[in-house]
Protein backbone atom coordinates (compact mmCIF):
# COMPACT_ATOMS: atom_id res chain seq x y z
CA UNK A 1 0.00 0.00 0.00
CA UNK A 2 1.08 3.60 -1.31
CA UNK A 3 2.48 5.26 2.06
CA UNK A 4 2.67 9.24 1.94
CA UNK A 5 4.54 11.36 4.10
CA UNK A 6 4.26 15.07 5.48
CA UNK A 7 1.29 16.16 4.22
CA UNK A 8 -0.51 16.01 7.28
CA UNK A 9 0.64 16.60 10.33
CA UNK A 10 -0.99 16.60 14.04
CA UNK A 11 0.00 18.71 16.91
CA UNK A 12 2.65 19.66 14.38
CA UNK A 13 4.07 16.75 14.11
CA UNK A 14 4.06 15.15 10.43
CA UNK A 15 2.15 11.66 9.94
CA UNK A 16 2.36 8.98 7.77
CA UNK A 17 -0.99 8.24 5.11
CA UNK A 18 -1.93 5.12 3.48
CA UNK A 19 -3.32 4.97 -0.05
CA UNK A 20 -3.29 7.23 -3.27
CA UNK A 21 -4.20 10.75 -3.35
CA UNK A 22 -7.83 11.40 -4.92
CA UNK A 23 -7.28 13.72 -7.50
CA UNK A 24 -10.09 16.04 -8.74
CA UNK A 25 -11.66 15.08 -12.19
CA UNK A 26 -11.22 10.84 -11.12
CA UNK A 27 -13.99 8.87 -10.46
CA UNK A 28 -14.57 8.28 -6.66
CA UNK A 29 -13.93 4.89 -5.81
CA UNK A 30 -16.71 2.89 -4.46
CA UNK A 31 -15.90 1.55 -0.63
CA UNK A 32 -18.01 0.54 2.15
CA UNK A 33 -18.48 1.36 5.65
CA UNK A 34 -21.09 0.77 8.14
CA UNK A 35 -24.57 2.64 9.37
CA UNK A 36 -25.34 3.50 12.31
CA UNK A 37 -27.47 0.31 11.93
CA UNK A 38 -24.93 -1.86 12.06
CA UNK A 39 -25.46 -2.45 7.66
CA UNK A 40 -23.12 -2.17 5.66
CA UNK A 41 -23.29 1.12 3.20
CA UNK A 42 -21.48 1.18 -0.50
CA UNK A 43 -21.09 4.69 -1.47
CA UNK A 44 -22.00 3.45 -5.23
CA UNK A 45 -25.64 3.78 -3.31
CA UNK A 46 -25.28 7.59 -3.13
CA UNK A 47 -24.81 7.91 -7.04
CA UNK A 48 -27.12 10.48 -8.46
CA UNK A 49 -26.61 12.51 -5.53
CA UNK A 50 -24.16 15.39 -5.01
CA UNK A 51 -22.17 14.25 -1.94
CA UNK A 52 -19.82 16.22 0.77
CA UNK A 53 -17.45 13.92 2.05
CA UNK A 54 -16.71 15.24 5.55
CA UNK A 55 -14.09 13.20 7.05
CA UNK A 56 -13.02 13.49 10.45
CA UNK A 57 -10.54 12.03 12.99
CA UNK A 58 -13.50 11.29 15.78
CA UNK A 59 -16.84 13.18 16.32
CA UNK A 60 -15.94 13.50 19.94
CA UNK A 61 -13.16 16.43 19.39
CA UNK A 62 -14.28 19.69 19.73
CA UNK A 63 -13.17 20.03 15.89
CA UNK A 64 -15.02 17.27 14.77
CA UNK A 65 -17.54 18.17 16.79
CA UNK A 66 -17.98 21.76 15.61
CA UNK A 67 -17.17 20.97 11.87
CA UNK A 68 -20.20 18.16 12.05
CA UNK A 69 -22.99 20.39 13.60
CA UNK A 70 -21.47 23.19 10.65
CA UNK A 71 -22.27 21.10 7.75
CA UNK A 72 -25.60 19.69 9.85
CA UNK A 73 -26.72 23.26 9.73
CA UNK A 74 -25.42 24.25 6.26
CA UNK A 75 -27.48 21.21 4.66
CA UNK A 76 -30.92 22.68 5.51
CA UNK A 77 -29.83 24.94 2.54
CA UNK A 78 -28.48 22.97 0.30
CA UNK A 79 -31.68 21.12 -0.68
CA UNK A 80 -32.29 16.95 -1.29
CA UNK A 81 -30.01 16.74 -4.23
CA UNK A 82 -27.15 17.06 -2.00
CA UNK A 83 -25.68 14.59 0.71
CA UNK A 84 -23.25 15.13 3.28
CA UNK A 85 -22.23 12.36 4.87
CA UNK A 86 -19.30 12.52 7.72
CA UNK A 87 -17.07 9.56 7.63
CA UNK A 88 -15.07 8.56 11.06
CA UNK A 89 -13.37 5.23 12.38
CA UNK A 90 -15.77 5.87 15.62
CA UNK A 91 -18.03 3.14 16.18
CA UNK A 92 -21.88 3.52 14.86
CA UNK A 93 -23.09 2.99 18.35
CA UNK A 94 -20.90 5.61 19.19
CA UNK A 95 -21.87 7.67 15.85
CA UNK A 96 -25.29 7.10 17.02
CA UNK A 97 -24.94 8.27 20.39
CA UNK A 98 -23.18 12.03 19.27
CA UNK A 99 -26.26 12.64 16.72
CA UNK A 100 -29.09 12.41 19.27
CA UNK A 101 -27.19 14.39 21.77
CA UNK A 102 -26.14 16.76 19.38
CA UNK A 103 -29.39 16.94 17.27
CA UNK A 104 -27.53 16.39 14.23
CA UNK A 105 -30.33 14.98 11.35
CA UNK A 106 -29.09 16.16 8.37
CA UNK A 107 -25.50 14.51 8.33
CA UNK A 108 -25.29 11.04 7.42
CA UNK A 109 -22.43 9.40 9.64
CA UNK A 110 -20.67 6.30 8.61
CA UNK A 111 -17.90 3.86 10.12
CA UNK A 112 -14.84 3.13 8.49
CA UNK A 113 -13.85 0.67 11.72
CA UNK A 114 -14.20 -2.34 10.04
CA UNK A 115 -11.43 -2.51 7.45
CA UNK A 116 -10.67 1.40 7.02
CA UNK A 117 -12.06 0.89 2.89
CA UNK A 118 -12.76 4.18 2.93
CA UNK A 119 -9.63 5.53 4.74
CA UNK A 120 -7.54 3.54 2.35
CA UNK A 121 -9.29 4.04 -0.88
CA UNK A 122 -9.54 7.78 -0.36
CA UNK A 123 -5.68 8.22 0.99
CA UNK A 124 -6.39 9.18 4.56
CA UNK A 125 -5.60 6.54 6.99
CA UNK A 126 -3.37 7.46 9.40
CA UNK A 127 -1.25 4.78 9.61
CA UNK A 128 0.40 4.54 13.15
CA UNK A 129 -2.96 6.08 14.55
CA UNK A 130 -5.72 3.71 12.50
CA UNK A 131 -7.73 7.06 12.61
CA UNK A 132 -8.95 9.06 9.51
CA UNK A 133 -7.44 12.88 8.63
CA UNK A 134 -9.44 15.74 8.17
CA UNK A 135 -10.41 16.17 5.16
CA UNK A 136 -13.57 17.07 2.74
CA UNK A 137 -14.48 15.91 -0.88
CA UNK A 138 -17.21 16.64 -3.53
CA UNK A 139 -18.58 14.36 -5.39
CA UNK A 140 -20.99 14.87 -8.29
CA UNK A 141 -24.16 12.91 -9.24
CA UNK A 142 -21.89 11.03 -11.62
CA UNK A 143 -19.22 9.61 -9.54
CA UNK A 144 -16.22 12.40 -10.19
CA UNK A 145 -14.28 14.21 -7.27
CA UNK A 146 -15.27 17.71 -8.13
CA UNK A 147 -13.48 18.75 -5.21
CA UNK A 148 -10.47 17.92 -2.57
CA UNK A 149 -9.08 19.22 0.81
CA UNK A 150 -6.54 17.45 3.09
CA UNK A 151 -6.70 20.29 6.09
CA UNK A 152 -2.75 20.18 6.16
CA UNK A 153 -3.38 20.06 10.72
CA UNK A 154 -5.44 17.65 11.81
CA UNK A 155 -6.50 19.85 14.78
CA UNK A 156 -7.85 22.72 12.04
CA UNK A 157 -11.45 23.18 10.83
CA UNK A 158 -11.67 22.66 6.71
CA UNK A 159 -12.39 25.37 4.48
CA UNK A 160 -16.25 25.15 4.54
CA UNK A 161 -17.11 28.17 1.92
CA UNK A 162 -15.16 26.07 -0.88
CA UNK A 163 -16.20 23.04 -0.35
CA UNK A 164 -20.26 24.15 -0.05
CA UNK A 165 -19.64 26.11 -3.17
CA UNK A 166 -18.38 23.35 -4.95
CA UNK A 167 -21.04 21.29 -4.20
CA UNK A 168 -23.85 24.03 -5.52
CA UNK A 169 -22.26 24.07 -8.45
CA UNK A 170 -23.52 20.45 -9.01
CA UNK A 171 -27.05 20.92 -7.81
Amino acid sequence: MNERNGLVTMRGNPVTLLGDEIKIGSPAPDFTVVGTDLKPVSFSSFRGKVCILSVVPSLDTPVCDMSTRRFNEEAAGLGPDVLILTISMDLPFAQARWCGAAGVERVTTLSDHRDASFGTTFGVLIKDLRLLSRAVFVVDRNGTVQYSELVKEIADSPNFDAALTAARKFV
